[in-house]
Formats: structure tokens, C-alpha cells, sequence
């Protein structure tokens, strides 16, 4: 006996060097300059690592975010899949533990009109596979990754889930600003209509400037539509996101927005830790590793050993009343002969799938770096363009003050004030919608970096 013990261990340390017992190492590094260049030394501050009440301070959206991760139903059937993966792992841990089952039977017999025989027997048998080539070793290793990845696609649901009622909600602000903008712009044009009206009484205006001041005046009235319009179906989209039916949401107002000033996007590797769909397709990459492994351990045999134990009162030809002990145990072995070549193409299905998987976990990869540098620059040129707006802004405030001011004393026309003004409610509402590309930028950042997690 001690000497079959000595022989199997002898085997599984010479397979091990055949990849059955090779264990998956991670990946510890990532492509050069996965940001594009933008790195930084150090990720203590990294922008991913933040909790979320610390990025998004308004209350209202801090409410909205949590009743969202409450309610939402993509978020809740992640949860779902992550108990479905959690109890597949289960089941492959108890692999390793025998089988016990109980198999009572019980038989009538009669031949040629004779007197009936009763027979009976309580048997408790038992099975248990003995996992020497690591079949049951890497199935487990692979429920164990795919538990993992159910667990990165619920943080890449609750991620995205953040980001977007996030998105929306500065959408709605946004909407708010400049539906403000166009009620005041809406208010400046009733004036001037009024005041040109008042010009053309005096002789000092044509009727063409008074209808061509009203009709400015209507397409502002348009557009004061069109952006209530617009706050319903946002309002509607994120109602679907929570949930919940179509309603009007508390909120803050764009300007009172306040965000963190100085953070980092932390080195690159730490996406590898932080970015939800990159360990996901890490995991697939270990999850295919391990399957390669069982389908090199398909070429070995399987050691299965069963019994069983229990009372009957019959043995063989013989019908014993009251019934005895009986007890009995087997050993069997199976190896793969005429399917080889069925076990063969297994393996090399295993093995283009750890490749694709592998290539699959690269590009990932590489998106990453592609989202993150996309967001960092637009968030760069919004900040540079704000300053530019608000110069413009101040610019075309005094061209229409100054433009006003001839055309009531004749020296200038109404297209000159007609211009300067939709000039400047353009301008308006670019630096309203360059404010939202801004908080935008910095959404889209925090989750291209694995913001978001629990």
C-alpha cells in the first residue's frame, strides 16, 4: 500500500511539469504609454480610487445614486449572477468530497404457484474520484475565476450605473442654465422689440427692423420650447435608471457645482486592479488557462474508488431472514483509448480559446488607455476653453450694450443690434455646454479608471 501511495505522488510531480498543475500567474505589467504619455509617479490620489460622495458633493445626486443602486434592474441581475457563480464554485469545492447515497430495494418473487419470497436490501454506497491528474483541482481554479469575473461585471454595472445617472443629471442642469439663458434672452427681445416699435413711431426705424426684431423674438420662444422638450426626455431617461415612472427631479444648478481641483490618474498598472472589464478579461484569460489545464488532464485516467455497506437477507441463492452485513468495495481506472483523437481536438480548442483570450485581455487593455487619454484631453481643452468663453462673453456684452445705444440715437442700424445680440446668446449657451463637456470629461475619467467601487 505504502508503496502505491509512493507511486502516485511520483506521477503528479512528474505531470506537474506537463502544465496539469501549473498554477496562472497575473499580469503585472501593461503597454508602454498606455495613457498616451499622461503619467504620473505616484497613485495615492488617483482619481479611480476615489469614492464616489467624494467626487459627485451634490446632495441630490448623491440621493438619485443610491436609490439608482437600489432599484436598478441591470444592477440587481449582476448581483443574481454573482450568487449563480458563487454556488457553481460551491459545487465544484464539494467535487472533491465522496458521494454517499441511500439505495433501499425491496422484491415479491413466486415461481410455479410456490409460496412468495420476500428479499430486501439497505445499501449505503459511496463514490469518490481521486483527483491525481487535477481535473477536479483546475475545475475548481476555474469556477473560482469565474466567480471573480461575475463579481468585475457587478462593479462594471455599479460603475457604468454612477456614471450615467451621474451624466444625466448634470444634463438636466445644463438644460436648466440655458433654458434660463433663453427665458432672459426671451425677455431682452420683447424689450427691444418694444423699443424698436417705439423708433419706427418716432421715424427713426422702418417697419423691416421691427420685423425682423420679432421674428428674433419667436425662434427665441421656439427654443425656450424645444429645451423643455429636452428636460422631459432627460428627465424620462433618468426615471428608467431609477426604476422608477416618469417624474420632475430636485436638483442644484450648474454653477454651484464643486469638484475636486487637483488628482491624479495614477499609473497604469493600476488598472489592472481598478478597471472592472480589465480584470474581467483577466479573468476569462485564467478562467481559458484552466480549461487548457483540464484538457491536457483529459489524456490521463481517472482513479475512481465505491463501495457500498448495508443489510440484505439475501446472498446469492440464498434467502436469509433476518437479513446479514454486507460490505463490499471497487476500484476502477479509465483511460481514454479510441476517443483520443476526440480528446486531442479538446485540447487544442482549449488552446486557441487561451490564446484568443489572451489577445482579448490585450485590447482591453489598450481601450482603457484609449478611454482615459480621450477623457483627460477633453477635460484639458474644456478648462481652456472656459477662459476663453467667459472673455468672449464679457466682449459681446459690451458690443451690444454700445450697438443699443447708437441705434437709438441713430447712428447704427438694427442688424448691427441684431447680431450682437444673438451673438452673444450663442455665446451664452457654447459656455453653458462647455461647462457640462467639462463636468462630462471628468465623469468619463473616473470611469474609464474604475471609479465606483464598493
Amino acid at each position: 500500500m505504502k508503496k502505491n501511495i509512493i507511486m502516485l505522488v511520483a506521477i503528479s510531480l512528474s505531470l506537474s511539469g506537463c502544465g496539469i498543475y501549473t498554477k496562472y500567474e497575473p499580469a503585472a505589467s501593461v503597454p508602454d504609454d498606455l495613457y498616451g504619455g499622461e503619467v504620473v509617479a505616484e497613485d495615492t490620489a488617483s482619481l479611480g480610487n476615489m469614492d464616489w460622495q467624494e467626487l459627485f458633493t451634490d446632495p441630490h445626486l448623491q440621493s438619485l445614486i443610491e436609490q439608482g443602486l437600489q432599484n436598478n434592474t441591470d444592477y440587481q441581475s449582476a448581483q443574481l449572477r454573482v450568487e449563480e457563480a458563487q454556488a457553481t464554485l460551491m459545487s465544484a469545492k464539494l467535487a472533491f468530497l465522496p458521494a454517499f447515497a441511500l439505495s433501499p430495494q425491496g422484491t415479491v418473487s413466486s415461481f410455479d404457484t410456490h409460496k412468495a419470497t420476500q428479499t430486501y436490501s439497505l445499501p449505503v454506497t459511496a463514490s469518490w474520484e481521486l483527483d491525481v491528474f487535477g481535473r477536479m483541482r483546475n475545475a475548481k481554479k476555474q469556477a473560482k475565476a469565474l466567480y471573480a469575473q461575475s463579481e468585475d461585471y457587478r462593479q462594471a454595472v455599479r460603475t457604468q450605473l454612477i456614471a450615467g445617472i451621474a451624466n444625466t443629471y448634470y444634463t438636466l442642469l445644463m438644460l436648466d442654465e440655458q433654458l434660463d439663458i433663453s427665458r432672459q434672452t426671451e425677455e431682452a427681445w420683447k424689450e427691444t422689440v418694444a423699443s424698436t416699435r417705439a423708433l419706427m413711431n418716432a421715424g427713426m426705424a422702418n417697419e423691416s427692423a421691427v420685423s425682423q426684431m420679432e421674428a428674433a423674438y419667436y425662434q427665441v420662444q421656439s427654443s425656450v420650447l424645444d429645451l423643455q422638450q429636452q428636460i422631459n426626455q432627460v428627465e424620462n431617461s433618468l426615471a428608467l435608471l431609477l426604476a422608477e415612472t416618469p417624474r420632475n427631479y430636485k436638483r442644484g444648478t450648474l454653477a454651484g457645482q464643486q469638484f475636486p481641483a487637483d488628482f491624479s490618474i495614477g499609473i497604469p498598472v493600476r488598472m489592472l486592479s481598478c478597471r472592472p472589464d480589465v480584470r474581467s478579461a483577466e479573468r476569462t484569460l485564467e478562467t481559458a488557462f484552466y480549461g487548457t489545464n483540464m484538457a491536457r488532464s483529459a489524456f490521463y485516467p481517472s482513479i475512481t474508488l465505491s463501495g457500498s455497506a448495508g443489510w440484505t437477507n439475501s446472498a446469492g441463492s440464498m434467502i436469509l431472514n433476518p437479513g446479514k452485513f454486507l460490505a463490499s468495495a471497487v476500484g476502477s481506472l479509465t483511460q481514454p483509448l479510441f476517443n483520443r483523437g476526440q480528446v486531442a481536438a479538446q485540447y487544442r480548442i482549449a488552446r486557441a480559446q487561451q490564446e484568443e483570450a489572451a489577445l482579448g485581455f490585450q485590447q482591453t487593455l489598450l481601450n482603457a488607455g484609449s478611454e482615459v487619454n480621450d477623457a483627460l484631453i477633453a477635460y484639458q481643452t474644456s478648462q481652456g476653453k472656459s477662459l476663453l468663453l467667459d472673455k468672449q462673453i464679457t466682449s459681446l456684452q459690451t458690443a451690444l450694450r454700445s450697438t443699443s445705444l447708437l441705434m437709438e440715437h441713430g447712428n447704427t442700424t438694427y442688424l448691427e443690434v441684431l447680431t450682437a445680440r444673438q451673438s452673444l446668446l450663442s455665446a451664452q449657451l457654447s459656455q453653458t455646454a462647455n461647462r457640462f463637456t467639462e463636468i462630462q470629461s471628468l465623469i468619463n475619467l473616473y470611469r474609464a479608471l474604475g471609479g465606483g467601487q464598493e
